[in-house]
């Protein structure tokens, strides 16, 4: 029973975080981008801190480690994420889903700088290299046709390598709290880092277009792919490992791409499902020892 609750949790969450790219493309309708992931993050962060208040004794920063994380999560992993909304404007939800998918690889080359236990063999520094050709074939920079899509696209990508460089530093600080409380944390300063651009760059409330349409979006994002769709992916984390959890980054795009093209006419070209696969091989190439390891605990496990 635990083994199709699992499965269960795992589609649902592969779904919630799989809208999070179309919502955000609905609600750039009417909102600024930058104030957008800012509002985003600050509703998640208010839901995630009281979840973790009620849950656990470590909910705040105590250690300099805590502290350390919380700073590195909130500006790089969480107001990186802030590139994305803006990158959003320019190219599909389906494209930015894939160029996202890319993480994974990102984290694997921010940790060889910055962890060298963890450094990559040469198979592995194969796979970055495979990764990236994916995000080419997907994005097909042209330097003599420098679009708006183009530029939209290297925004997701700079979110993305964000993302992967903030996971690196937070793993790097050894923080002592609540994973849930640390990414709460994490998205009250991320959302205040967004806020200061926003101002910065000229967003103004009164661009705001305070219609049905983005209430919705900024609802879902905040309250069901991000403080409950972090909650469900956390838990799954602890019950399955870092392996299987990491499939989800490879079956979000898949979910994107289908929600893209059934209710946002988003076309779906050969040239994304060939990255995309890449993308896959790439992955593959990175893992392929933790694959072996934990096909053989589960062929243990069956005996």
């Amino acid at each position: 029973m635990s083994r199709v609750r699992n499965l269960g949790l795992f589609l649902l969450v592969t779904v919630l975080f799989g809208a999070v790219f179309p919502v955000i493309k609905v609600g750039l309708v009417d909102v600024p981008p930058l104030l957008f992931a800012a509002a985003r993050y600050y509703l998640s962060a208010a839901l995630l801190l009281g979840y973790a208040l009620s849950a656990t004794d470590r909910w705040r920063p105590r250690t300099r480690g805590d502290r350390t994380a919380v700073l590195a999560g909130g500006t790089l992993f969480i107001g990186g994420t802030g590139l994305s909304f803006v990158g959003l404007q320019f190219t599909t939800s389906g494209v930015g889903a894939i160029v996202f998918s890319l993480i994974p690889i990102l984290t694997v080359l921010a940790a060889w700088v910055l962890l060298p236990e963890e450094r990559p063999d040469r198979r592995g520094l194969l796979g970055v290299v495979v990764g990236f050709l994916g995000v080419a074939i997907v994005v097909r920079p042209d330097p003599a046709a420098l679009g708006t899509s183009v530029v939209g696209e290297l925004l997701v990508l700079s979110s993305a390598a964000g993302v992967a460089l903030g996971t690196v530093l937070v793993r790097r600080s050894r923080p002592t709290m609540s994973v849930v409380a640390l990414t709460g944390w994490a998205m009250a300063v991320g959302a205040t880092v967004q806020l200061g651009f926003a101002l910065a760059l000229g967003e103004s409330l009164a661009a705001v277009r305070p219609t049905l349409s983005a209430l919705v979006a900024l609802v879902y994002l905040a309250v069901v792919g991000g403080a409950v769709g972090f909650v469900i992916y956390f838990t799954l984390l602890e019950r399955l490992g870092p392996l299987e959890i990491n499939l989800i980054a490879y079956l979000v795009p898949v979910v994107t791409v289908a929600i893209g093209w059934a209710f946002l006419d988003e076309p779906v070209v050969p040239a994304m499902v060939a990255g995309f696969l890449v993308v896959l091989v790439g992955f593959g190439l990175l893992t392929d020892h933790e694959i072996a390891a934990e096909l053989a605990r589960l062929r243990g496990a069956g005996r």
